[in-house]
């Protein structure tokens, strides 16, 4: 099974190397779980390699996403828009059955073999569109193997379940369907919040079976701890990452030093919580060195969207 890079750090390692190519997966969490965040980086590190992107939208409006996206500090996805290279398509307010049974066809007729990384956010609303089981079942069936002609797939499900342990119903048939399930545990704790990450579910991998606490950061988004260290960390934390990197930047493609070296500014150390600067720094390194070039180098034109498909943009 090939493998391709998450975006989230430190999660690679968790999935047996990263997400299956060609794969549906799903992230499960409650409201400000970090499930949009997850999709965002997701599509971000695909165009970073020159991917197209495809977002589609149930919920909120494009210009919403963009927001958050910016606010979170990745300010170049205007220009991955601009450049046609990342896609919006709001289906917000319509009724998915027939939107998924009667347009979603034509579009990935458009689409397919591009290889694109496609977020769908949320799934949600597609699970409330029928109620009977067995025509969700085949709703979202038939839609997860239509988005895979196209290319590998991440959507997000909100968890309404209190217990916060997979057991609602509207989980059950996602999961089942899925290549992939990754829960995102969001939930009041002493002393403060907890969030905990767990992949449930990796077919053809051998995947973590274990919680692993993970934080938000603005600048990178998502950072998932290994959870197994004895003692604190150091204080200063991002002058020593800083520093860390520095001490790699012949091996970091510039564009993304760059990037991440300017992410930093937005850090602070009680962000950082537990992380300790070797462990952000090996998740850096773990995402972006197997790969032998990232995303197109400085001064170089962006790769054009295909003719094909470049008019017909949503």
């Amino acid at each position: 099974m090939k493998k391709i890079k998450s975006g989230v750090y430190g999660l690679n390692p968790l999935l047996d190397g990263g997400i299956n190519q060609g794969s549906t997966t799903v992230v499960i969490g409650c409201a400000g779980a970090g499930k949009t965040t997850f999709a965002t980086q997701f599509i971000r590190r695909g165009l970073e390699n020159g991917q197209e992107g495809i977002f589609v939208s149930l919920d909120e409006n494009k210009e919403q996403i963009v927001k958050e996206a910016v606010e979170m500090g990745w300010g170049e996805i205007l220009e991955y828009i601009d450049d046609g290279l990342l896609v919006f398509i709001d289906a917000s307010g319509k009724d998915f059955s027939r939107f998924i049974k009667e347009e979603l066809p034509g579009f990935v007729d458009e689409w397919k073999g591009a290889d694109a990384r496609i977020v769908v956010d949320p799934l949600t609303p597609v699970i409330w569109a029928v109620e009977d089981r067995y025509m969700q079942r085949d709703l979202l069936s038939f839609m997860f193997k239509q988005m895979r002609r196209v290319g590998t797939v991440v959507c997000t499900l909100e968890e309404h379940s209190s217990a916060g342990d997979l057991s609602g119903e509207e989980v059950v048939i996602p999961m089942y369907l899925a290549d992939t399930v990754i829960h995102l545990r969001y939930r009041l704790a002493e002393p403060g919040l907890e969030r905990m990450l767990k992949v449930a579910k990796c077919r053809s991998s051998r995947h973590s079976e274990h919680y692993h606490p993970y934080r938000i950061l603005r600048g990178f988004g998502i950072v998932v701890e290994r959870g197994d260290r004895e003692t604190p960390p150091p204080r200063d934390r991002t002058e020593e990452i800083k520093a860390l990197l520095a001490r790699k930047r012949g091996e970091i493609p510039q564009a993304i030093y760059r990037r991440i070296h300017k992410s930093l500014d937005y850090v602070t150390d009680q962000d950082l919580g537990d992380l300790t600067p070797e462990e952000v720094v090996e998740a850096v390194l773990d995402e972006y060195m197997p790969e032998e070039k990232v995303g197109p180098k400085a001064g170089t034109p962006r790769p054009t969207p295909r003719a094909s498909r470049s008019g017909r943009r949503r």
